[in-house]
C-alpha cells in the first residue's frame, strides 16, 4: 500500500504557537519539577457562578439537547444585543446581525473562506493571532504581513493595507492586541475600516479583549464607527473577560449580509455552540457589569505586581492598558525562542517567544498573567537566574 502524502497546505503549515506547551509542562511536571506556566492566556479564575447555575439547570431541559445550527438559542442572541447596546449604544437585530460562535477563534479562521477566492489578498498583522494565519492559509489566499512595531506602538499602519498587492480582501486587526498588549482608540479604528473599505475589503476587528481594561481605558468597538456593517464584522468572545476558555463560546456581529455569509460557510463545518453553554453565556452576559468589577480590579492587580517584579530583575516591560499580556524585549543575548527554551528547561518557566507569533515578533517575549499576584516574585526570580 502507499501511504498518502500531506497536501501543499497542510505541509507548508507552521507549527501552531501553543502546539508544544501542554506537553512540555506533563514532561517537566512528571520529572517533578515546579511548573509555572505563563504562556497560554487563560486567567485561571472561577468562571462566574450564574454561568454554572444555568449550565446545570439546562442539562435537565430536553430542548437543549438537540441542535443548535447557526442561529443558536434566541435568549442568547438577545442577551448579545442587549450587552452591545449596554456597552456601545448600538442597535443590533437579533435574527440578522449576530452569530453565535464556538468561541470568536473558529470564527475568524472561518471567515476567510466567507470572504476568499484563492489568490486573494488578505493582510494580517505580525506578530499575531494564529488564526490570521491559518484561515487565509486554507483559503489559498495570497498573505500581506504588516510588521506590529514599537515605534508606532504596535498599532497596523493603514498604509500597509493601501500598499498590499493586489486587492486586499480581508484585513485582520485585533485592539486591544494579542500579544503587545497595544490599544487604539475609536478615531483609528475609523481609519483603518475607512482604509479597507476603499480598497473593497472586509475589516475584521477581534475584539476579545474589550473588557479587560485598566487604568479608566475604555477600548473602542467597530459598531461605533461609520459604515462599519458594509465592511465590518467584529468578533466577541467569553473566554477571557469571564474565564470560559474551555466553554468555547463567543460571537460576532456585523451586517446581515456578511453574517449571512459567515453562517453559510459554518453551516458546512459545525452546528452551533451547544445549547445550554450558550443558555449560560446569556446569564453570564445579563450580569456582565457586576462579575466585571471583581474580574478587571483582579488583572490589574496581577499586571501591578508582574510589572513591578520584572522591572526589579532588569526586564523593561511596559504596563499595558489593556489584555492580559505582559510583551517585553529579550532581556538575554540569542534569540527570543532560545532564552524562552532555556528558561523552560533550567527554571521550569513557561512563556511564549514573539517569533512563534510572526517573524516581527523576534526579540520579544510574552508573558500572561495566570499566576496570583503573589506569584511573579518567583518568575522573575527564575528570570534573573537564567540571565
Amino acid at each position: 500500500m502507499v501511504r498518502p502524502g500531506l497536501p501543499s497546505r497542510l505541509e507548508s503549515l507552521p507549527p501552531y504557537p501553543l502546539a508544544g506547551i501542554p506537553e512540555a509542562k506533563a514532561r517537566l511536571a512528571a520529572a517533578g519539577r515546579d511548573v509555572l506556566d505563563l504562556g497560554a492566556g487563560d486567567p485561571g479564575l472561577p468562571v462566574p457562578e450564574v454561568a454554572v447555575e444555568a449550565l446545570r439547570e439546562a442539562a435537565g431541559r430536553n430542548e437543549l439537547q438537540k441542535y443548535a445550527f447557526q442561529r443558536g438559542l434566541p435568549a442568547f442572541r438577545r442577551s448579545i444585543v442587549d450587552f452591545m447596546a449596554r456597552r456601545y449604544d448600538v442597535e443590533l437585530d437579533p435574527d440578522r446581525e449576530v452569530l453565535p460562535l464556538i468561541g470568536s477563534k473558529e470564527g475568524l479562521a472561518h471567515l476567510a473562506l466567507a470572504a476568499l477566492d484563492p489568490g486573494d489578498t488578505v493582510v494580517i498583522p505580525d506578530p499575531g493571532y494564529a488564526p490570521y494565519f491559518g484561515g487565509p492559509h486554507f483559503a489559498d489566499a495570497r498573505l500581506e504581513t504588516a510588521p506590529l512595531l514599537a515605534s508606532n506602538g504596535f498599532l497596523l499602519d493603514p498604509a500597509a493595507i493601501d500598499a498590499a498587492r493586489g486587492e486586499p480582501r480581508l484585513v485582520y486587526a485585533n485592539y486591544p492586541n494579542n500579544p503587545t498588549g497595544a490599544t487604539a482608540e475609536l478615531g483609528y479604528v475609523q481609519a483603518l475600516l475607512e482604509t479597507t473599505a476603499r480598497r473593497g475589503g472586509i475589516l475584521a476587528y477581534d475584539n476579545a479583549y474589550a473588557e479587560i481594561a485598566f487604568d479608566g481605558y475604555r477600548p473602542p468597538s467597530l459598531t461605533e464607527t461609520d459604515g462599519w456593517r458594509e465592511n465590518g464584522l467584529e468578533f466577541h468572545s467569553l473566554s477571557k473577560s469571564f474565564n470560559m476558555t474551555g466553554w468555547r463560546l463567543g460571537w460576532v456581529c456585523g451586517g446581515a449580509e456578511l453574517i449571512g455569509r459567515l453562517s453559510r460557510v459554518k453551516g458546512f463545518f459545525d452546528t452551533g455552540p451547544y445549547l445550554g453553554i450558550q443558555s449560560a453565556g446569556s446569564a453570564v452576559l445579563d450580569h456582565a457589569e457586576a462579575f466585571l468589577v471583581g474580574q478587571v480590579e483582579r488583572l490589574r492587580a496581577r499586571r501591578d505586581a508582574a510589572v513591578d517584579a520584572l522591572r526589579s530583575v532588569g526586564v523593561e516591560v511596559e504596563a499595558p492598558r489593556a489584555t492580559l499580556y505582559l510583551w517585553f524585549r529579550t532581556p538575554a543575548e540569542g534569540s527570543s525562542r532560545e532564552f524562552v527554551e532555556r528558561l523552560m528547561e533550567q527554571e521550569a518557566l513557561l512563556l511564549l517567544p514573539g517569533s512563534g507569533l510572526g517573524a516581527a515578533g523576534e526579540g520579544w517575549v510574552r508573558a500572561s498573567l495566570t499566576l496570583p499576584r503573589d506569584g511573579y516574585g518567583e518568575v522573575a526570580a527564575r528570570i534573573a537566574r537564567a540571565l
